[in-house]
C-alpha cells in the first residue's frame, strides 16, 4: 500500500526546530498553516517581484533573501502591495524570509489578506535552504507499507517477506535471540531516500512489538533489552519465504542475481523455500553474511566457477573423461 507524501506548513513548524535546529517564526497568515508542501525544492526567484510571477511553482516554499527584501524596499508602497498580491495569489504553501531581515509592513498585510503564512528565520539563505531541503526530502519521500519483518543482522538491513502464517515472526524472534536487532514486525513502513536508498521503520504504535502465534503480542525491548531493537534501518537485502514446492526448481548455486522491486528501486532478493526441518534463522543469518561478502566483491559461487573453468582450460587438464575403471580396481578384480 503506497502513501502519498505531504507535509503542512504547521507540520514543518513542528518538526524543523527539533530535527535540524532551524528556528522559524510565524509573522502572519496563521489561517493558512494547513497549506500543503508537496515539493522538497525551495524556490528563490526574484523574477516574481519583477512581474514574472508565472515562474512560481505550486507546492514549493518561496524564499526571500537579502536581495529580494532590498528590492521590495526600493519600491513604492503601492507598487510593493501590487506585486506581493500577485505573488501571493499563486498556490504557494508559504513565504520564508531568511537572515532575520526586517520586512516592509505590506508583506505581512498581504500575507494576512491571502491567508499565506509568512515565516522568518535568522539563519542565512544557504543554511536555511540546506536544512529545509533535508527535512522535506525525508518527509516527502515516496512511502509504502510492506507486510513483513525488518531486522538489522550484523549491520545489514534484511526485510523478510512471505505469505501470512509462513513463519516470518518466528524466524525474526529466533534471530533476536541470536543477538540481532528488530526494526519492525508485520507492518514495515519503507521510504525512498535519493535514487538508491530505501529506509525501513516501524509505525509508532507498534514499535518494539511482535506478534507470535501462540504467544500473542510481546514487547521485544522489554524482553531482551534496549540493544535488541532499533528505530530504522536501510533495506539492503530481501528474503522471500516460499512454501516448499517439489515440482519447482530452486537455485542451487547462487549464480543468478535476483532483484526485488521496492518503491521503484531494485534490492537483492533471495527466495528461500520453507520446509519442515529447515532452520530458517540460521539460513537467513548466513544469507546476510553472504550478502555482506558480495557487497565487498567476494562471490563464492562465481569464484568456484572461475576456478573450474580455469582448470578445464589448463593444458595439463585431461581432454576426455575415461569410462574405464581405475587401474587399481582392475588389479583387485584379477586377484
Amino acid at each position: 500500500m503506497s502513501i502519498t507524501p505531504a507535509i503542512t506548513v504547521r507540520g514543518l513548524l513542528d518538526v524543523a526546530p527539533e530535527s535540524v535546529r532551524l528556528t522559524i517564526d510565524l509573522l502572519a497568515g496563521a489561517n493558512g498553516l494547513e497549506r500543503d508542501i508537496t515539493s522538497p525544492y525551495i524556490q528563490k526567484t526574484g523574477l516574481a517581484l519583477a512581474g514574472f510571477h508565472e515562474y512560481l511553482q505550486a507546492g514549493r516554499i518561496l524564499l526571500f533573501g537579502d536581495s529580494e527584501v532590498r528590492f521590495l524596499e526600493s519600491m513604492a508602497p503601492a507598487a510593493r502591495r501590487q506585486v506581493l498580491a500577485k505573488c501571493f495569489s499563486e498556490a504557494l504553501p508559504c513565504l520564508l524570509v531568511t537572515g532575520g531581515a526586517e520586512l516592509p509592513p505590506e508583506v505581512a498585510e498581504e500575507g494576512e489578506r491571502a491567508d499565506l503564512p509568512i515565516l522568518r528565520t535568522p539563519a542565512p539563505t544557504a543554511a536555511a535552504i540546506g536544512k529545509l531541503t533535508a527535512i522535506l526530502e525525508d518527509r516527502l519521500a515516496a512511502r509504502e507499507i510492506i507486510h513483513g519483518v525488518l531486522l538489522d543482522i550484523i549491520g545489514l538491513g534484511v526485510l523478510i517477506v512471505g505469505e501470512s502464517g509462513i513463519g516470518k515472526s518466528e524466524c525474526a524472534l529466533d534471530l533476536v535471540v541470536r543477538g540481532h536487532r528488530l526494526v519492525a514486525d508485520d507492518t514495515v513502513e519503507v521510504r525512498r531516500r535519493g535514487d538508491s536508498i530505501v529506509i525501513g521503520t516501524s509505525p509508532e504504535m507498534t514499535r518494539h512489538h511482535m506478534e507470535v502465534r501462540g504467544l500473542g503480542l510481546i514487547n521485544i525491548r522489554d524482553l531482551f533489552g534496549v540493544a535488541s531493537t532499533r528505530a530504522s534501518k536501510r533495506v539492503e537485502l530481501v528474503v522471500q519465504l516460499d512454501r516448499w514446492d517439489p515440482d519447482r526448481e530452486y537455485d542451487r548455486l547462487g549464480l543468478d542475481d535476483a532483484l526485488y522491486d521496492l518503491i521503484g528501486l531494485k534490492v537483492p532478493v533471495i527466495r528461500m523455500p520453507v520446509a519442515p526441518g529447515r532452520n530458517l534463522a540460521i539460513l537467513v543469518e548466513v544469507a546476510a553474511r553472504n550478502q555482506l561478502l558480495r557487497m565487498r566483491g567476494i562471490n563464492a559461487a562465481r569464484e568456484l566457477v572461475k576456478r573450474l573453468d580455469a582448470s578445464l582450460l589448463s593444458p595439463s587438464a585431461p581432454q576426455h573423461l575415461s569410462t574405464s575403471a581405475p587401474k587399481h580396481l582392475e588389479e583387485d578384480e584379477e586377484l
